[in-house]
Formats: structure tokens, C-alpha cells, sequence
């Protein structure tokens, strides 16, 4: 406790050094400009960089991110009082929740809540649970099908993450495989999934990146470059058959194995799940219809908001879908279904199934809190210009640094979507620099350099405490965001860094068909050494 608030004291000792000589080591703005003087320089990364110092630190999420919005809003107005409060409520915490698309998000964390604690109250969950527990016999069954679930599931990682962890919570509960390790296997399976299918809203967002091309064609051809995602799945796999585990996350399933799920005492979502009646007559099925039609229901909100039913084809449609409408229709018919079907069969009460709303809100409570700050953090970055800086960066270093570029390439993507947490706003950022550098010269290392932005912005999103999707599969696995982030860094790391070597082969050779299983081999070997390691730990 005393180490934990001399470092605090330390940073924040820093931190105020670091704001008292800001004005005069910054450039001024020109006369006249509405613009901050510290705009499209490193200061703009400070706001993310503090949230995140301080979250690591102090273990606590909502007054880290709080802080690190309240820097940005300071940086923002030159340090003046009045304007860094209305930075922070105008252009912040106000502006991000009358966005069109967060709210449809939110509308969809809180109908996917509702839909879990009905699918609880019915009691679908505990039998999944209980016909889970007859055909799957070990922790090795139980992960390996939480993986097989994450990857069937690629259509969006926000749906992945909440889905994945309601579904397989029970059965990872029976054979005590710990929260952190549920949560790792959820996050591993949602971005990075969602990356390598051509069919998902991360394969639109992409291809709506990239102009004066066939976006999604350039999509499918980047599919083999894409280390990180293709690595990070075989690493969470090969961990699984190995049986081997290191860092803190080996505490949390030693712990786990001894009936500690957790770990740590802070369990924000224990007795916050809906009970199931104890007459309940809820089977297998209801849970799986349900789920189906979401799933179903989904997938045609998506294609609906690209045109489908206006003409255009389902690979157009899904390519120019609103996976923000999408998801909130889907999830809203999904819904009405799920009530219709507990209704038909008596499982449920009208007022039951309308006391799962308030259920499913609180359920999402601690989630929506942390994106409203994330969203706010973000456009604190923005509103500094980090984009501007960030894409100056890579133009300048383009020239000399060609073979090297898809690595390089891939580092910044890890940095700005570990600062930023947000993968789909790298994508924003980066792309278009790369297609602009290669376009008209280099075909291939331009396919290779983009994946490797794809690459760079899954892998930091994966990382970062205040990544969406990192804070989704906290929800999704009922586990102490903090906790999760730690437990999965060392893995992501390592991950990482086998990309980034296979990255500069890549740059070298131009051929995905044997960089791929160069790749793989490699990250074989390290799962191998870890091995190895871990055995001789254990004698």
C-alpha cells in the first residue's frame, strides 16, 4: 500500500511539472487561431497516457479516466479554468452521449443486459449450464468451446464479447477456470476474429477507409498478413492444450482451481445477476432460441442499414451497414422475441420479464460508465489533434524506411489505439497514409502495410484499459476490468512481438504463403519455450 502511493505521488508530482513548463516548451498558436497551442504535438497522446498510468496504478477505473479527461480539457483551453469545464462537459462527456452512433450502442448494451437476465430468470442459462457440465468434462473442454463460441460469433465484437461471456460463464464457473481467464479467452476471440472475417462490421469500417480502391477486396488480401489476429488465436489455443500459464494471470487460475474465481476482492458484478426462479421450467432451448434470433435478428438490422432490401447485395450491404443501428434493431427484436417465446411457455410472467429491464441495465451499469469516459478521453485526443501528429509521423519516416514500413506501420497502430483505445479510429488515421505512400508503386507492401495498421490497431485496442472492446469483455465475463487488463497484457505482448519480427520479414520477402507459416512457427517455438519454463518453475 505505502509502494502504491509513493509511486502515485511520484507520478503526480511529475504529471504537475510536466503542466507547469507545458506553456513554454509547446509552440504557441498562430494569432488569431482557435486552435490549442499544444495541437497535433506529443502533448496530444498525454490525456490516454495518464488515464492509463493512473488506472495501472491505482487500480481504480472511473477516477483515471476522469483525470485523464480533465488534462485533456486543460491542454485544450491553455489552462484556463472556465474553458476546460465546458471542454469537458460541451465538447466531452455531452457531446459523446448525444452521438448518434454511441447511443445506439449503449441502446444495445442495455437490450443485450435485459436479454441475459432474462435468459437467467428463465433459467435457459443454468440448464446450458448443467447440459454443458454432462458433455463437457475439463478445463481444457471448457475453454476450448469458449474459444469455438468466440469464433462462430465474428459478426461484431461488441455482440461477440457480451454473448460469448452470458453463454459460457456457468460452464467455465463449474470447472473453475478464473474470470480473468474467461475474459482473456473473450477478448482474444472478439477484435481478433472480427479482423480476418470479411463478414463483420470491423470488415465495413475498414473498407470504408480506403478510397480510390476495392476496400473489401484489399480486405480479404491483407487476411494472411494478418499476424497479430492469426497469432493471437493460436497462441490462446496452444496455451489451452499446453496447460501453461504465466504471469498474474497463473495466480488467478491457481486461485481458480481452489475455488477463487476472482482472485481479488472487488467484484463489481457478483450480485448483480438475474437469480432463476426456483420453479423454473427453463431448458436448453431457452436459451438457444434466443440466442439464434438474436444472432439472426442482428445480422439482418446490419444488412438492413446498408440497403439490402433496397437492392443492394449482402456483401454491399453489409460492407455500408450502421452496426450501431444495426445492432440496437437487432438486439431490440431479438428482445421482443425472447419475451414472446418466455410468454407462449409460461416460463415467465409478463411483470417478470419487464423487471429484467431494470435488471439488464444495472447489469450494464459499470460498463457504460467506463465507455462514456473512454468515448470522452477520445475526443480529448482528437480535439488536441493527435491524429494530425500521428500522421506526420508516418509520412516522414516513409521514405527511407519502405521494407521496414509494415513493422514500423504496425507500432504505431499498437501506440495509438493503446492511447486511444479505439481500433476503428487508427484505422481512420492510418490507412488512407498507407494507401496514399504505396498507391501507384507498390501494390503488395501496400496489402501487407495495411494489415499490419489492422494488426497494430487490434493488438493495442487489446491491450489498452480503455479500449470498448477490452471493457465489453470485462462485462462479458463478469470480472474486475483491472484485473483483466493485467492478467492479459503479458499475453498480448508476447503476441506482439512475434508479429513485429514476422512483420519485418514481410517488409523483406512479399509473400504471404511463407511468411504465414514462418509466423506460426515462431509462435509455436515461444509457446514451446514457455512451456519448458513453466515445467522447470513447477520442479
Amino acid at each position: 500500500m505505502k509502494e502504491n502511493k509513493r509511486k502515485i505521488i511520484g507520478f503526480l508530482s511529475v504529471f504537475a511539472l510536466m503542466c507547469a513548463i507545458a506553456p513554454t516548451i509547446v509552440r504557441a498558436a498562430e494569432e488569431g487561431e482557435a486552435l490549442p497551442a499544444v495541437y497535433a504535438t506529443m502533448w496530444a497522446l498525454l490525456p490516454p497516457i495518464v488515464a492509463i498510468a493512473l488506472a495501472l496504478i491505482t487500480k481504480e477505473v472511473y477516477s483515471s479516466l476522469f483525470v485523464g479527461i480533465v488534462v485533456g480539457a486543460l491542454l485544450y483551453s491553455n489552462f484556463n479554468f472556465e474553458g476546460a469545464v465546458l471542454h469537458t462537459f460541451n465538447g466531452g462527456l455531452i457531446a459523446v452521449l448525444t452521438d448518434a452512433y454511441n447511443m445506439g450502442i449503449l441502446i444495445f448494451l442495455v437490450l443485450l443486459g435485459t436479454m441475459v437476465a432474462l435468459m437467467n430468470k428463465a433459467g435457459g442459462s443454468a440448464a446450458f449450464g448443467r447440459w454443458a457440465g454432462e458433455h463437457i468434462k475439463s478445463r481444457v473442454g471448457a475453454q476450448l468451446a469458449t474459444i469455438l463460441l468466440g469464433v462462430l460469433i465474428f459478426i461484431d465484437d461488441y455482440f461477440n464479447c457480451l454473448t460469448v461471456g452470458s453463454v459460457m460463464r456457468p460452464v467455465t464457473d463449474k470447472h473453475n477456470v478464473s474470470r480473468a481467464k474467461l475474459a482473456y479467452l473473450i477478448d482474444a476471440t472478439a477484435a481478433p476474429v472480427c479482423i480476418i472475417a470479411p463478414i463483420s462490421s470491423w470488415a465495413a469500417a475498414v473498407s470504408g477507409f480506403v478510397e480510390g480502391e476495392d476496400g473489401l477486396a484489399l480486405f480479404v488480401s491483407a487476411i494472411p498478413y494478418n499476424f497479430y489476429a492469426i497469432l493471437t488465436i493460436v497462441m490462446m489455443v496452444g496455451m489451452v492444450l499446453l496447460k501453461v500459464e504465466f504471469g498474474s494471470m497463473a495466480t488467478h487460475e491457481s486461485n481458480a482451481k481452489n475455488g477463487d474465481l476472482y482472485t481479488t476482492p472487488d467484484r463489481p458484478y457478483a450480485n448483480i445477476q438475474a437469480e432463476e426462479k426456483p420453479d423454473s421450467k427453463g431448458t436448453v432451448l431457452d436459451l438457444v432460441i434466443p440466442i439464434i434470433c438474436l444472432v439472426a435478428c442482428c445480422v439482418i438490422g446490419m444488412i438492413y442499414t446498408g440497403g439490402f432490401f433496397s437492392g443492394e447485395s449482402f456483401v454491399s450491404a453489409f460492407s455500408n451497414s450502421d452496426a450501431s443501428v444495426g445492432l440496437a434493431l437487432g438486439s431490440f427484436f431479438g428482445l421482443l422475441i425472447t419475451v414472446a417465446l418466455y410468454l407462449f411457455r409460461k416460463v415467465l410472467k409478463f411483470k417478470e420479464c419487464m423487471d429484467c429491464l431494470a435488471d439488464g441495465f444495472k447489469a450494464m451499469v459499470p460498463a457504460i460508465l467506463i465507455l462514456t469516459f473512454a468515448w470522452t478521453l477520445k475526443a480529448m485526443t482528437d480535439s488536441l489533434g493527435a491524429k494530425d501528429f500521428v500522421a506526420g509521423v508516418v509520412q516522414s519516416s516513409a521514405g527511407s524506411l519502405m521494407s521496414f514500413l509494415p513493422a514500423v506501420v504496425f507500432l504505431i497502430g499498437c501506440f495509438l489505439a493503446f492511447a486511444t483505445g479505439t481500433s476503428w479510429g487508427t484505422f481512420g488515421i492510418l490507412i488512407p497514409i498507407v494507401v496514399a505512400v504505396f498507391q501507384n508503386t507498390n501494390h503488395t507492401l501496400m496489402i501487407i502495410s495495411i494489415s499490419a495498421c489492422m494488426a497494430g490497431a487490434v493488438c493495442g485496442d487489446h491491450c489498452s484499459p480503455i479500449s470498448d472492446t477490452t471493457i465489453m469483455a470485462s462485462a462479458g465475463a463478469q470480472c474486475n476490468h483491472v484485473n483483466h487488463v493485467s492478467t492479459q497484457l503479458p499475453y498480448a505482448i508476447i503476441a506482439a512481438a512475434v508479429s513485429f519480427v514476422s512483420y519485418i520479414i514481410a517488409g523483406f520477402v512479399q509473400n504471404a504463403w511463407i511468411c504465414l507459416p514462418i509466423a506460426i512457427i515462431l509462435m509455436l517455438a515461444v509457446l514451446f519455450l514457455l512451456k519448458n519454463v513453466h515445467s522447470q518453475n513447477m520442479d
